[in-house]
């Protein structure tokens, strides 16, 4: 599996600024987008459960099961059992028919995501070809994932057809996950944490550590940056930095007990 490196980082956020929806698919996308927007209470309520951010949740449902709240998050199968394909057998604990919810709870936890995962752009976008897998970047890295790009001026051609089954001509009729993020952060409704690759946990006092105090710090000033908010650069990630985090992305911070 490819590391978060550096490299990586900077063509993800390259490839999202420069990213434009084709024209064809604006009014699919738009579309897409208020749906995903009408249905944010039910993303918010799992995004408080897990600490995943609900636009995450959002995006990957769009992905996994077309916004269907009938259908499991891991893959799309019905709720009224236990996942098919794979991964089979989830929610592993519990009887079915399952809610939505539940089995979101499920999906995320089984891929280990949380508050404490770098939420960032780059992070963000690293976590949904995470949770789709690595085959176009391993194996056909001429052709940027339709997972995320599709719909856009990134993606031309090239899918799997299949499990396993590549063709280089067949065009993918998704719009991608990175796709409507971008259209939800065009109209103002994501904004991504850049200030520090990973959050800090909330606390009311200043860390010990000279590099989390300064990470603190440079989150403070991010904040700060937007409309009607004023933090003290005093490097203590508490009340007052968690207020307005949440004010910018939706989401206390991580340890946050409101969150």
């Amino acid at each position: 599996m490819p590391s978060l490196t550096a490299a990586l980082r900077n063509e993800y956020e390259a490839l999202f600024n420069r990213c434009v929806i084709n024209p064809g698919k604006a009014k699919l996308v738009a579309g897409l987008v208020d749906k995903l927007l009408a249905n944010r209470g039910r993303y918010d309520a799992v995004s408080k459960l897990t600490g995943v951010p609900w636009h995450f949740i959002a995006v990957t449902h769009n992905m996994e099961s077309s916004q269907n709240f009938a259908r499991h998050l891991h893959n799309g199968d019905p709720l009224t059992a236990r996942t098919v394909q794979v991964p089979a057998g989830r929610p592993a604990s519990g009887s079915p028919p399952f809610t939505w919810e539940a089995s979101a709870v499920d999906a995320l936890a089984m891929k280990k995501l949380g508050p404490d995962i770098d939420w960032s752009l780059a992070g963000t976008l690293y976590r949904l070809e995470l949770y789709n897998g690595w085959g176009y970047r391993t194996y056909h890295p001429e052709t940027l994932s339709p997972y995320l790009w599709g719909g856009s001026n990134h993606y031309v051609s090239g899918k799997y057809v299949k499990d396993g089954v590549w063709s280089p001509t067949a065009v993918s009729d998704q719009c991608g996950a990175a796709v409507l993020l971008r259209r939800l952060a065009e109209l103002g409704q994501v904004r991504f944490v850049t200030a520090a690759q990973t959050l800090p946990r909330y606390a009311t006092t200043r860390p010990k550590e000279t590099a989390v105090a300064s990470q603190v710090e440079s989150l403070q000033r991010w904040l700060s940056g937007f409309p009607q908010i004023f933090l003290k650069v005093d490097g203590v990630p508490g009340p007052n930095t968690s207020n307005a985090y949440k004010a910018v992305t939706g989401q206390y911070l991580p340890g946050d007990p409101r969150g």
